[in-house]
């Protein structure tokens, strides 16, 4: 079957994409169940804090490591054939760890293994189902789709863990992974039918070297000051929230005086959250200029994470609440994000780059947690999300200010037509006064 190469069609796009998305929501349902499974056998054979830890270095490793190869591959090559290998090498592996099970053979090394590995694909399948996100969505409707995408990113956290729970009380982790096997084989089979569109390719990119590719990636960003200062950002953010979301369990035992049903209502709540916001963005779709929704949502964030820094002792309610907000304002960031950068990126470069921005998105995480430690250990907990809440709401504020981000999407229509930017070559960032100001 052959792979259309034009953009998305203003009408007639929703049941060729929501077939294809249907499907990837069904497997990324089977992996959540599936990690859950191997996260609590983990929990339970070893009882050890560093393997948990391990296990989570693995899966940060690929996206950090090998990310902006992989975008340049996903550049290269087939995207629906990508996402088939993708979700094929799921399956596989599935399979084998299905049967270390039955057999008894399991050890701790096949499940780092295991999850290297499916990180590894998960390094192709995501630039892939982005960049062809950004060619089957109309672009007036991908700030609705990736509100979607939130609202069931928040279910599966909720779902996820709970049907994982119940299927290890009644059948075995082989079974288990198998649910995994086949929810991996319903994500392919649309995939088999379905026409994926594929960009054209810039002349200067055919037979050129992966290292030259991925130094073009490189400088599309650096050229694109708008772009640039977003990914710094979007770093920031995930400096302060990441450790934020680990010691959760120590503000809510240490400082809130709960326990371990008291944090399970913290999560379920902010999950919740997700939900509700995912939902808002689904039918609103935000402000006409979207990165201004992405501003008011990281700005919103880091009002309730500091919030929980000057809750009092002993204010779980209060707690519950502004987690709930929390949850809304993050779904309210990450969806008007990504489609800002789905609809901006030429779509020729849209796999290395949306991996580069990934791939520096991800290694702010343990750089996070290395800092905000010590931090907690000196000063205590509170002081952190003091710290992060601070660092996000004048985040969100300075994005309002700075022409370059506020005009980014006007910016990235001029910037989409040249397929290797720099900042000789791309136009003058927009001033304010040049553009109309609608939010």
């Amino acid at each position: 079957m052959s792979d259309t190469s034009h953009a998305a069609s203003p009408t007639r796009w929703q049941i060729p994409f929501f077939t294809i998305w249907t499907g990837q929501a069904l497997s990324t349902l089977g992996s959540r169940v599936a990690m859950f499974a191997l996260i609590w056998w983990l929990t339970e054979s070893t009882g050890s804090a560093t393997v948990l830890a391990l296990a989570t270095l693995f899966a940060m490793l690929p996206t950090i490591v090998l990310g902006p190869l992989t975008g340049v591959l996903v550049d290269r090559w087939n995207r629906r054939r990508v996402m088939i290998a993708a979700d094929g090498l799921i399956a596989l592996l599935s399979v084998w760890i299905a049967v270390l099970f039955w057999t008894g053979a399991i050890q701790v090394w096949h499940v780092y293994l295991l999850m290297l590995a499916r990180e590894i694909g998960g390094a192709f399948h995501w630039p892939a189902m982005q960049a062809t996100t950004s060619l089957m969505v109309p672009k007036q409707h991908l700030a609705r789709v990736n509100g979607v995408n939130q609202a069931l990113n928040g279910g599966l956290n909720i779902v996820g863990p709970a049907v994982g729970a119940l299927l290890l009380s009644v059948t075995t982790l082989g079974n288990i992974m198998l649910l995994d096997v086949f929810t991996a084989l319903l994500a392919i089979v649309p995939l088999l039918f379905v026409a994926v569109p594929q960009p054209p390719r810039a002349e200067q990119a055919q037979g050129g070297s992966l290292w030259g590719e991925l130094r073009e990636g490189a400088r599309y960003v650096l050229g694109w000051r708008g772009l640039l200062i977003l990914t710094g950002v979007a770093m920031l953010f995930k400096i302060a929230l990441t450790p934020a979301f680990s010691l959760l369990p120590i503000l809510v035992t240490q400082h809130l005086g709960g326990a371990a049903g008291e944090l399970a209502g913290m999560e379920s709540a902010y999950g919740i959250g997700v939900i509700a916001g995912g939902l808002l963005l689904g039918v609103w779709g935000g402000f006409r200029r979207r990165i201004l929704t992405t501003m008011l949502g990281l700005a919103i964030a880091g009002l309730t994470i500091l919030l929980l820094g000057l809750l009092p002792a002993g204010q779980l309610g209060a707690a519950l609440g502004i987690i709930l907000v929390c949850g809304v304002a993050l779904a309210l960031t990450d969806g008007p994000l990504f489609a800002v950068l789905q609809s901006t990126i030429a779509p020729e470069m849209q796999g290395r780059v949306l991996m580069l921005f990934a791939s520096l998105v991800t290694l702010t995480s343990p750089i996070g947690l290395l800092i905000a430690g010590p931090i907690t250990d000196a000063v205590g907990v509170q002081v952190w999300y003091l710290t992060a809440g601070a660092m996000c709401i004048a985040a969100g504020i300075a994005g309002f200010f700075v022409p370059a981000v506020r005009h980014i999407e006007d910016y990235g229509k001029a910037a989409a037509s040249q397929p290797v930017p720099d900042s000789s070559t791309l136009p003058p960032i927009p001033r304010g006064g040049e553009l109309e100001e609608v939010a």
